[in-house]
């Protein structure tokens, strides 16, 4: 069983966001609570046993989801 660390997912995910010009923001926390919040629903994600196995993709996806969940919108700059 291989688990991916949040660090792997933070990387990927914010290689992902600069690639393009879009940006995550929330209507209540700084720019800077943003790596916070989004290892948390990483370590979150690496939990569900569905995803353990799954492709990386599918755990950018939850990792996302999570995200928005947590209030953070992706919008374009």
């Amino acid at each position: 069983m291989r688990t991916i660390s949040s660090w792997t997912l933070l990387v990927v995910g914010l290689l992902l966001t600069g690639c393009s010009s879009t940006e995550w923001v929330h209507p209540n926390k700084p720019s800077s609570e943003f790596t916070t919040d989004y290892n948390k629903c990483g370590m979150d994600v690496s939990r569900d046993p569905k995803l353990q196995q799954g492709s990386q993709l599918l755990v950018i996806n939850a990792t996302e989801r999570c995200i928005q969940k947590e209030g953070w919108r992706l919008i374009e700059k």
